[in-house]
């Protein structure tokens, strides 16, 4: 099942293990205030993930491929969807930004200032703004 999983994915909660982000878990629908908040200080990064979708698992991989961020200039949340979909409609609610998997925002002051999915998520792009 190797290559199965690596074309499509598994299952877990988390980045790949050569990932370069030190993702924050996002699990509970009270971070969603605090991140709003820490917003205010530093761009924030949320990718929205479903652990069982080969495309979801291809964006993240090539997101975490060309991620070149520093620590100090923005700070990542990943969604695992699959377990917390209400957090990602409350995500889509407050941010008036319709759901979609995989999807990635990056927040700033309380306000998504981009948002993009599948094939249009780009790291490049997001570390233009931050």
């Amino acid at each position: 099942m190797g290559f199965f999983n690596n074309m499509f994915g598994e299952s877990d909660t988390k980045g790949t293990s050569s990932s370069r982000i030190e993702w924050n878990v996002l699990t509970s629908l009270q971070q969603l205030d605090d991140i709003i908040q820490e917003s205010a200080e530093m761009p924030v990064i949320i990718f929205k993930h479903s652990t069982r979708c080969g495309i979801s698992r291809m964006a993240l991989s090539g997101f975490e491929k060309e991620y070149a961020i520093d620590a100090e200039s923005a700070k990542p949340y990943f969604l695992d969807l699959l377990q917390h979909r209400d957090i990602s409609n409350e995500i889509a609610t407050i941010f008036h930004v319709q759901h979609q998997s995989p999807q990635l925002l990056v927040l700033k002051d309380g306000v998504v200032i981009y948002h993009a999915s599948h094939g249009d998520i780009d790291a490049g792009k997001v570390g233009e703004m931050v």
